[in-house]
């Protein structure tokens, strides 16, 4: 049997109808985790910018990623997991909800395995 990919759909932002606004967290530049994106039939490495933990239980991942191979590189926000995303990087450093992260490893929070 064959499965055919599509391309992730995007999470629409949180708006205050929705309820209590969503924890988030992020990881310092240097060490941050990162997730594939299946765009225009390729897997496009894309970093993550933060981590978008919604009260209703949903995840979503805000990365920046280059869709179509012209370098020019857009932030999207998709929620998680879905076919169109794979993890492509852990990371070994806590990230914050609070302030700036720091590089020291720890208990990891991160993109969990589908």
């Amino acid at each position: 049997m064959s499965t055919t990919l599509t391309k992730p759909v995007e999470s629409r932002p949180w708006r205050p109808e929705d309820g209590p606004q969503p924890r988030v967290w992020n990881w310092p530049p240097g060490d941050r985790p990162a997730l594939y994106v299946w765009s225009q039939g390729r897997w496009r490495y894309a970093p993550v910018l933060a981590r978008h933990d919604r009260t209703d239980g949903c995840v979503a991942y805000q990365v920046s990623v280059d869709l179509d191979g012209s370098t020019s590189v857009v932030a999207r926000t998709y929620a998680w997991p879905q076919p169109g995303l794979r993890q492509a990087r852990r990371s070994g450093s806590e990230p914050s909800d609070s302030g700036p992260p720091t590089l020291a490893a720890g208990r990891r929070r991160g993109i969990e395995s589908a």
